[in-house]
């Protein structure tokens, strides 16, 4: 009778492409002949990571990431998304150890896919389902306060919420949604939606672009943009590509970023890049066909940086 109603393969494994730290990308093909890419990230520590996507492309056109220059395709079924943590297991368990994490970090905006995501992290962590612990499913947002809304009321795996800037200017060209979706209405909605939420920090994560988001004031008004809302900080190496004129912050501005942030009572990380040579690192995923999302028109005093 199953055989006969269900489909039991949502994916088929196209490829697997393994970096020179360990990391793997894999390539899956979809029913409909398109492809997707799913990041496998061990840690000797034990926290081995799989790092999934929730579209084919993306709309949100931020413009530092490779994913964004596809534009979107589709959405992916809530089967597509929970198979792409299945497939990590049952390939790489024995091979680099227990899959611990899961974060909706790779194609696409998983809250422009809302009602899959939420079924797909539900899975996750049922007991009956994955089993994965809710505290280890971070789904990663550039900021759809809507549906931020419902995802802080119906579920209670953790939330990320991509910030990479600290003026509407800047984050009005190097993220376009922050147009409908402004920093504060954004961190206002946080703040309230968190009140109702016990034990419970949001993770802002921050790609560090040379000379657009990493000056010493940028450190000092994210300190006040992040007041009253539980939290920790991730400051992101940007990964270059050749869809993007970004470049990469140093290492020595970016710890001394951080250290502004960590005395001012912040909890801060830096994240290192990993798979980047197999672009596998974050905002390297896709394949952008020959139509691609336009580059948005940069901002008169942020050209010099990019030159």
């Amino acid at each position: 009778m199953l055989s006969e109603h269900a489909e039991f393969k949502a994916l088929t494994l196209k490829d697997i492409i393994k970096a020179s730290d360990g990391t793997r990308k894999i390539l899956f093909t979809l029913d409909d002949g398109l492809v997707i890419e799913t990041v496998i990230i061990p840690c000797d520590r034990g926290r081995n990571t799989v790092c999934v996507s929730s579209q084919v492309g993306c709309a949100m056109n931020c413009q530092f990431c490779y994913t964004g220059r596809m534009g979107l395709t589709r959405h992916l079924t809530a089967a597509e998304i929970v198979e792409q943590a299945v497939y990590a297991r049952r390939l790489f368990s024995s091979e680099v150890g227990s899959i611990s994490n899961v974060v909706f970090m790779g194609m696409g905006e998983p809250f422009h896919n809302i009602e899959s995501v939420i079924q797909a992290a539900d899975i996750m962590v049922h007991d009956q389902g994955l089993h994965f612990s809710p505290r280890k499913v971070t789904v990663s947002t550039s900021g759809l306060v809507p549906q931020l809304k419902r995802f802080l009321r119906e579920s209670n795996c953790a939330l990320a919420v991509s910030l990479n800037a600290t003026t509407d200017e800047v984050r009005n060209w190097v993220m376009p949604i922050n147009r409908k979706y402004n920093l504060s209405l954004l961190l206002q909605t946080l703040r309230e939606e968190l009140r109702s939420k016990h034990n419970y920090k949001v993770l802002f994560e921050y790609v560090m672009l040379a000379g657009v988001n990493d000056s010493l004031e940028d450190a000092r008004r994210l300190i006040d943009l992040v007041q009253g809302i539980p939290c920790k900080v991730n400051l992101i190496s940007f990964n270059p590509h050749c869809g993007s004129q970004f470049k990469p912050t140093s290492e020595e501005k970016i710890i001394e970023f951080r250290n502004i942030l960590a005395e001012a009572g912040c909890i801060v990380f830096l994240r290192p890049s990993r798979g980047d040579d197999q672009m596998a690192a974050c905002g390297q995923l896709g394949k952008p066909g020959q139509v691609q999302a336009p580059l948005l028109r940069v901002p008169a005093k942020f050209q010099s940086a990019l030159t």
